[in-house]
Protein backbone atom coordinates (compact mmCIF):
# COMPACT_ATOMS: atom_id res chain seq x y z
CA UNK A 1 0.00 0.00 0.00
CA UNK A 2 1.31 3.13 -1.07
CA UNK A 3 2.33 5.75 2.00
CA UNK A 4 0.08 8.94 2.34
CA UNK A 5 2.11 12.30 1.87
CA UNK A 6 3.20 13.76 5.08
CA UNK A 7 1.39 16.84 6.25
CA UNK A 8 4.57 19.09 5.59
CA UNK A 9 4.71 17.80 1.89
CA UNK A 10 1.14 19.04 1.50
CA UNK A 11 2.18 22.26 3.47
CA UNK A 12 4.94 22.39 0.14
CA UNK A 13 2.20 21.95 -2.14
CA UNK A 14 0.11 25.06 -0.63
CA UNK A 15 3.12 26.96 -0.50
CA UNK A 16 3.88 26.23 -3.90
CA UNK A 17 0.04 27.05 -4.96
CA UNK A 18 0.24 30.25 -3.41
CA UNK A 19 3.45 31.40 -4.79
CA UNK A 20 2.55 30.58 -8.63
CA UNK A 21 -1.30 32.63 -8.16
CA UNK A 22 1.04 35.47 -6.14
CA UNK A 23 3.98 35.17 -8.94
CA UNK A 24 1.09 35.16 -11.82
CA UNK A 25 2.68 32.21 -14.35
CA UNK A 26 4.79 29.16 -13.50
CA UNK A 27 8.10 30.00 -14.57
CA UNK A 28 8.36 33.12 -12.56
CA UNK A 29 7.07 31.16 -9.24
CA UNK A 30 9.73 28.33 -10.25
CA UNK A 31 12.50 31.22 -10.43
CA UNK A 32 11.32 33.11 -7.11
CA UNK A 33 11.39 29.37 -5.59
CA UNK A 34 15.01 28.65 -6.70
CA UNK A 35 13.38 25.78 -8.71
CA UNK A 36 12.24 24.95 -12.51
CA UNK A 37 8.72 25.51 -14.60
CA UNK A 38 8.45 21.50 -14.59
CA UNK A 39 8.83 20.76 -10.96
CA UNK A 40 6.79 23.68 -10.32
CA UNK A 41 4.14 22.35 -13.02
CA UNK A 42 4.59 18.51 -10.77
CA UNK A 43 3.58 20.41 -7.65
CA UNK A 44 0.68 22.13 -8.73
CA UNK A 45 -0.45 18.99 -10.39
CA UNK A 46 -0.02 17.06 -7.35
CA UNK A 47 -2.05 19.31 -5.14
CA UNK A 48 -5.12 19.26 -7.50
CA UNK A 49 -5.09 15.49 -8.04
CA UNK A 50 -4.67 15.22 -4.13
CA UNK A 51 -8.07 17.57 -3.49
CA UNK A 52 -9.43 16.39 -6.22
CA UNK A 53 -9.86 19.52 -7.61
CA UNK A 54 -9.35 22.07 -10.97
CA UNK A 55 -7.55 25.06 -9.01
CA UNK A 56 -6.21 27.29 -12.24
CA UNK A 57 -7.08 27.41 -15.73
CA UNK A 58 -3.78 27.48 -17.73
CA UNK A 59 -3.08 28.48 -21.81
CA UNK A 60 0.34 28.99 -23.15
CA UNK A 61 0.12 33.23 -22.48
CA UNK A 62 -2.82 33.05 -19.63
CA UNK A 63 -3.42 31.95 -16.09
CA UNK A 64 -6.67 31.86 -14.07
CA UNK A 65 -8.21 30.50 -11.35
CA UNK A 66 -10.83 28.63 -10.84
CA UNK A 67 -13.72 29.15 -8.73
CA UNK A 68 -12.67 26.04 -6.53
CA UNK A 69 -8.79 27.59 -7.10
CA UNK A 70 -10.41 31.16 -5.64
CA UNK A 71 -11.57 29.05 -2.22
CA UNK A 72 -8.50 27.25 -2.15
CA UNK A 73 -6.27 30.46 -2.40
CA UNK A 74 -8.45 31.85 0.54
CA UNK A 75 -7.97 29.10 3.23
CA UNK A 76 -4.74 28.35 1.97
CA UNK A 77 -3.07 31.10 2.94
CA UNK A 78 -5.34 31.13 6.51
CA UNK A 79 -3.88 27.61 6.71
CA UNK A 80 0.27 28.63 6.09
CA UNK A 81 -0.45 31.83 8.34
CA UNK A 82 -1.47 29.51 11.43
CA UNK A 83 1.34 26.96 10.27
CA UNK A 84 3.54 29.80 10.67
CA UNK A 85 2.06 30.47 14.10
CA UNK A 86 2.18 27.26 15.47
CA UNK A 87 6.27 26.78 14.48
CA UNK A 88 6.62 30.01 15.96
CA UNK A 89 5.22 28.80 19.27
CA UNK A 90 6.74 25.17 19.31
CA UNK A 91 10.24 26.88 18.66
CA UNK A 92 9.86 29.55 21.65
CA UNK A 93 9.44 32.51 18.79
CA UNK A 94 6.24 33.61 18.82
CA UNK A 95 7.22 37.37 19.89
CA UNK A 96 10.23 37.23 17.48
CA UNK A 97 8.97 38.93 14.04
CA UNK A 98 10.30 37.52 11.25
CA UNK A 99 9.42 36.85 7.42
CA UNK A 100 8.11 39.28 4.59
CA UNK A 101 5.68 41.44 4.63
CA UNK A 102 3.69 43.24 1.66
CA UNK A 103 2.37 46.48 2.19
CA UNK A 104 0.20 48.91 0.31
CA UNK A 105 0.70 52.57 0.81
CA UNK A 106 -0.21 55.89 -0.75
CA UNK A 107 2.03 57.24 -3.62
CA UNK A 108 3.07 60.45 -2.12
CA UNK A 109 2.50 59.89 1.68
CA UNK A 110 4.34 56.61 1.41
CA UNK A 111 7.46 57.69 0.03
CA UNK A 112 7.65 61.05 1.65
CA UNK A 113 6.34 61.25 5.24
CA UNK A 114 6.36 57.60 6.23
CA UNK A 115 9.59 56.77 5.44
CA UNK A 116 10.86 57.41 8.85
CA UNK A 117 8.91 54.84 10.15
CA UNK A 118 9.30 52.41 7.81
CA UNK A 119 13.78 52.75 8.30
CA UNK A 120 13.08 52.44 11.46
CA UNK A 121 11.15 49.53 11.79
CA UNK A 122 13.65 47.84 9.49
CA UNK A 123 16.87 48.23 11.83
CA UNK A 124 14.35 47.12 14.96
CA UNK A 125 13.50 44.15 13.08
CA UNK A 126 16.41 42.58 11.07
CA UNK A 127 14.70 39.43 10.34
CA UNK A 128 11.76 41.10 8.81
CA UNK A 129 11.47 42.04 5.08
CA UNK A 130 9.02 44.26 3.51
CA UNK A 131 7.56 45.07 0.11
CA UNK A 132 6.87 48.74 0.24
CA UNK A 133 3.75 49.26 -2.59
CA UNK A 134 3.02 52.62 -3.87
CA UNK A 135 -0.86 53.27 -4.63
CA UNK A 136 -3.47 55.43 -4.18
CA UNK A 137 -6.13 52.60 -4.54
CA UNK A 138 -8.08 50.23 -2.37
CA UNK A 139 -6.03 46.75 -1.49
CA UNK A 140 -7.23 43.46 -2.23
CA UNK A 141 -5.88 42.10 0.43
CA UNK A 142 -6.32 38.13 -0.83
CA UNK A 143 -5.67 38.92 -4.70
CA UNK A 144 -2.71 40.91 -4.35
CA UNK A 145 -1.37 39.44 -1.02
CA UNK A 146 -1.42 42.30 1.07
CA UNK A 147 -0.62 41.94 4.73
CA UNK A 148 -1.87 45.47 5.99
CA UNK A 149 -2.59 48.62 3.95
CA UNK A 150 -1.88 52.61 4.73
CA UNK A 151 -4.73 54.45 4.16
CA UNK A 152 -5.60 57.93 3.14
CA UNK A 153 -8.74 58.89 4.07
CA UNK A 154 -12.00 57.02 5.75
CA UNK A 155 -12.58 53.59 5.86
CA UNK A 156 -15.98 51.95 5.05
CA UNK A 157 -15.23 48.13 5.06
CA UNK A 158 -16.45 46.40 7.82
CA UNK A 159 -14.60 43.47 6.89
CA UNK A 160 -11.20 44.84 7.79
CA UNK A 161 -9.74 45.87 11.10
CA UNK A 162 -9.04 49.75 10.60
CA UNK A 163 -6.80 51.16 13.53
CA UNK A 164 -6.51 55.32 13.14
CA UNK A 165 -2.64 56.42 13.52
CA UNK A 166 -3.10 60.21 12.68
CA UNK A 167 -4.63 63.24 10.37
CA UNK A 168 -3.23 65.36 7.93
CA UNK A 169 -4.13 69.28 7.97
CA UNK A 170 -4.78 70.40 4.48
CA UNK A 171 -4.46 74.21 3.96
CA UNK A 172 -5.37 76.54 0.36
CA UNK A 173 -2.50 77.42 -1.29
CA UNK A 174 -1.17 79.84 -4.51
CA UNK A 175 1.64 80.72 -6.07
CA UNK A 176 2.32 84.46 -5.29
CA UNK A 177 0.29 87.45 -7.11
CA UNK A 178 -2.25 84.64 -8.14
CA UNK A 179 -4.85 86.39 -6.81
CA UNK A 180 -3.89 89.73 -8.69
CA UNK A 181 -2.95 93.28 -6.40
CA UNK A 182 -3.21 93.56 -2.90
CA UNK A 183 -2.77 91.22 0.00
CA UNK A 184 -3.14 87.44 -0.22
CA UNK A 185 -6.90 86.93 -0.04
CA UNK A 186 -7.97 85.82 3.71
CA UNK A 187 -11.88 84.57 3.70
CA UNK A 188 -13.25 81.65 1.91
CA UNK A 189 -15.66 83.77 -0.76
CA UNK A 190 -12.76 85.70 -1.52
CA UNK A 191 -11.38 82.45 -3.05
CA UNK A 192 -13.95 80.94 -4.80
CA UNK A 193 -13.63 83.20 -8.22
CA UNK A 194 -9.84 81.78 -8.33
CA UNK A 195 -9.00 79.43 -10.50
CA UNK A 196 -8.73 76.16 -8.79
CA UNK A 197 -7.01 72.33 -9.05
CA UNK A 198 -9.11 69.82 -7.95
CA UNK A 199 -7.71 66.51 -5.71
CA UNK A 200 -10.37 64.65 -6.92
CA UNK A 201 -9.50 61.74 -4.31
CA UNK A 202 -10.69 64.12 -2.24
CA UNK A 203 -12.90 66.71 -3.87
CA UNK A 204 -13.81 67.73 -7.27
CA UNK A 205 -16.61 70.56 -6.96
CA UNK A 206 -16.65 71.71 -3.93
CA UNK A 207 -14.68 72.78 -1.27
CA UNK A 208 -15.38 73.43 2.62
CA UNK A 209 -13.44 74.86 5.02
CA UNK A 210 -13.64 75.68 8.79
CA UNK A 211 -12.60 78.36 10.84
CA UNK A 212 -9.76 77.50 13.31
CA UNK A 213 -10.34 79.72 15.92
CA UNK A 214 -14.49 79.54 16.02
CA UNK A 215 -15.14 76.38 14.05
CA UNK A 216 -17.88 78.49 11.46
CA UNK A 217 -17.86 76.17 7.73
CA UNK A 218 -17.66 77.95 4.68
CA UNK A 219 -19.00 75.65 0.95
CA UNK A 220 -18.33 77.32 -2.07
CA UNK A 221 -18.69 75.26 -5.52
CA UNK A 222 -15.47 75.49 -7.64
CA UNK A 223 -15.07 74.51 -11.47
CA UNK A 224 -11.27 73.06 -11.48
CA UNK A 225 -9.22 74.28 -14.50
CA UNK A 226 -6.89 70.89 -13.86
CA UNK A 227 -8.57 67.74 -11.97
CA UNK A 228 -6.03 64.94 -11.05
CA UNK A 229 -5.86 62.16 -8.17
CA UNK A 230 -2.27 62.93 -7.54
CA UNK A 231 -0.90 64.87 -4.49
CA UNK A 232 2.62 65.54 -6.25
CA UNK A 233 1.30 66.57 -9.32
CA UNK A 234 -1.53 69.09 -7.66
CA UNK A 235 1.56 70.72 -5.97
CA UNK A 236 3.41 70.66 -9.23
CA UNK A 237 0.93 72.71 -10.54
CA UNK A 238 0.04 75.12 -8.40
CA UNK A 239 3.57 75.92 -8.25
CA UNK A 240 3.63 75.73 -12.08
CA UNK A 241 0.96 78.97 -11.93
CA UNK A 242 -2.31 76.76 -12.96
CA UNK A 243 -4.21 77.40 -9.68
CA UNK A 244 -5.17 77.24 -6.51
CA UNK A 245 -5.56 74.43 -4.46
CA UNK A 246 -6.27 72.79 -0.72
CA UNK A 247 -3.12 70.10 -0.26
CA UNK A 248 -1.60 68.29 2.75
CA UNK A 249 0.06 70.97 4.49
CA UNK A 250 3.25 68.72 4.58
CA UNK A 251 3.60 68.58 0.88
CA UNK A 252 3.88 72.37 0.61
CA UNK A 253 5.20 73.22 3.70
CA UNK A 254 9.30 73.61 2.15
CA UNK A 255 7.27 75.73 -0.86
CA UNK A 256 5.60 78.16 1.47
CA UNK A 257 9.20 78.29 3.70
CA UNK A 258 10.98 79.62 0.77
CA UNK A 259 8.51 81.56 -0.64
CA UNK A 260 7.24 79.64 -4.20
CA UNK A 261 3.69 79.52 -2.51
CA UNK A 262 1.33 81.30 -0.12
CA UNK A 263 -1.08 80.50 2.14
CA UNK A 264 -4.50 81.59 1.60
CA UNK A 265 -7.13 82.37 4.07
CA UNK A 266 -4.70 81.56 6.94
CA UNK A 267 -7.27 81.28 9.27
CA UNK A 268 -9.10 78.51 7.83
CA UNK A 269 -8.64 74.46 7.07
CA UNK A 270 -9.93 71.98 5.25
CA UNK A 271 -11.10 68.79 7.00
CA UNK A 272 -8.82 67.22 8.34
CA UNK A 273 -7.56 63.50 6.53
CA UNK A 274 -7.39 60.24 8.64
CA UNK A 275 -4.65 58.10 8.40
CA UNK A 276 -5.40 54.23 8.68
CA UNK A 277 -3.89 51.43 9.19
CA UNK A 278 -5.62 48.27 8.17
CA UNK A 279 -5.43 44.89 7.44
CA UNK A 280 -7.88 41.69 6.75
CA UNK A 281 -9.33 40.19 10.14
CA UNK A 282 -7.63 37.11 11.38
CA UNK A 283 -8.41 34.53 14.90
CA UNK A 284 -4.18 34.92 14.71
CA UNK A 285 -1.96 37.43 13.29
CA UNK A 286 1.55 36.27 12.22
CA UNK A 287 4.55 38.29 14.82
CA UNK A 288 5.37 40.13 12.11
CA UNK A 289 2.58 42.21 11.67
CA UNK A 290 2.08 42.66 15.49
CA UNK A 291 5.00 44.15 15.78
CA UNK A 292 4.63 46.15 12.48
CA UNK A 293 1.44 48.06 13.56
CA UNK A 294 2.38 48.62 17.09
CA UNK A 295 5.15 50.77 15.07
CA UNK A 296 3.74 52.22 13.15
CA UNK A 297 1.13 53.06 15.93
CA UNK A 298 3.99 54.19 18.08
CA UNK A 299 6.06 56.16 15.39
CA UNK A 300 3.26 57.60 13.68
CA UNK A 301 4.28 61.46 13.39
CA UNK A 302 1.67 63.53 15.18
CA UNK A 303 -1.03 65.65 13.52
CA UNK A 304 0.78 68.86 14.52
CA UNK A 305 3.98 68.04 12.48
CA UNK A 306 1.76 67.61 9.52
Amino acid sequence: MKEAPLAIDRLDLLQTFVRIVDAGSLSAAAQQMGSTQPTVSRRLQALERSLGLRLLHRSTHAMALTEDGERCLAQARELLERWDSFEADVRGARNTPRGHLRVLVPHAFGQDQLMAPLLGFLQAHPEVSVEWLLHDRQPDFIAESIDCAIRVGAVSDPSVVAQRLTEIQRIVVAPPGLWGHGPPPEAPQQLAALPWLALQTFYRDEVTLTHEADGRRETFAIRPRLATDSLYATRRAVLGGAGIALVSAWAVAPDLAEGRLVRLAPQWVGDPLPIYLMHPYARQYPPRLRAFTAWMREHMPSPDHF
